[in-house]
């Protein structure tokens, strides 16, 4: 292949028509013409003797040689930024969106802080907080280009494609209503007393603490099952209801607040890019904001 042929032009537009898997959404990021988008798309075709979307059930679909390529060019755009970048220009005067993945209570703390940060210092820096689903599809996404950054636990990562550091150690509390019969004199015995609130995305009805519970010949009765922390503080503060929570997600001066009665593993809450982003400048200011929104610097 004679690279002096290849017009720079089209891979942009090829990254973004395998991101949209749409010509329109594709032509629209890009404040291209549809028709041009898809005259880019033919040209692509030929370029790599692939149909590279093709259209299936619900819409287009990347093909097998589309999906390979993902990753490749957008490394090889991020490279050729990195090097014909014009001078760092001032934060005031970037535009640009940021995305964030995050479960909603890491979601919660940053997002007002983010927010008026950003308007002193980048008004023009937008902000898309998108859902987490898993690490690993945190993970995938940044790699993807979908997703900028990402708050959430990573026990193993590949240090060459991602940056990742630690924002907090995280505990675990027992949370109840403020006149809780269990409140006064806290034991295992009383905890296991009264019914418990389970969080899960998935529906389990189980966690790791009932087979700690378990190997010491106990067990709790879990009297409902959420998807998520913001729901737990209702919950408890008009009924017996107990909850193990990471302390972070308890709100203030509410709820009763105890340890647990027996050993329970904390952990590490991070953040992450791909390494493709580290010399992004919007990407980078955002994340050194949520940095401060956690090590309790002012925003």
């Amino acid at each position: 292949m004679n690279l002096r042929s290849i017009d720079l032009n089209l891979l942009v537009i090829l990254d973004a028509l395998l991101d949209e898997a749409h010509v329109s959404r594709a032509a629209a990021r890009l404040n291209l013409s549809q028709p041009a988008t898809s005259s880019a798309l033919d040209r692509c075709r030929h370029l790599f003797g692939d149909p590279l979307l093709e259209r299936g059930k619900g819409g287009m679909r990347l093909t097998a040689r589309a999906q390979a390529l993902r990753d490749p060019l957008k490394n090889l755009l991020a490279g050729i930024a990195a090097v014909v970048d014009a001078p760092e220009e001032p934060l005031a005067a970037i535009r640009q969106t940021v995305r964030i993945i995050t479960a909603d209570h890491p979601g919660i703390l940053i997002a007002g802080p983010l927010q008026r940060a950003l308007a002193r210092s980048a008004p023009g820096i937008d902000l898309v907080i998108q859902p987490w689903q898993s690490a690993s599809a945190a993970l995938e996404s940044l790699a993807r280009g979908t997703g900028d950054i990402a708050i959430s636990v990573f026990p193993a990562i590949d240090a060459t494609a991602f940056h990742r550091e630690t924002l907090l150690h995280e505990h675990y509390v027992v949370a109840m209503r403020r006149d809780h019969p269990a409140a006064a004199d806290f034991t295992l015995e009383r905890w296991l007393a009264y019914p418990h609130v389970l969080v899960s995305g998935r529906g389990d009805t189980r966690s790791g603490l009932d087979d700690q519970l378990a190997a010491l010949g106990r067990s709790r009765r879990i009297g409902i099952v959420v998807p998520s922390f913001l729901m737990v503080p209702p919950l408890l503060e008009d009924s017996d209801l107990l909850a193990m929570m990471p302390a972070h997600t308890v709100p203030a001066g509410n709820l009763h607040i105890a340890p647990p009665p027996l050993p329970v593993e904390g952990f590490p809450l991070h953040l992450a890019w791909h390494r493709r982003r580290d010399t992004d400048r919007a990407v980078r200011h955002v994340a050194d904001i949520v940095r401060d929104v956690f090590t309790g610097h002012p925003a």
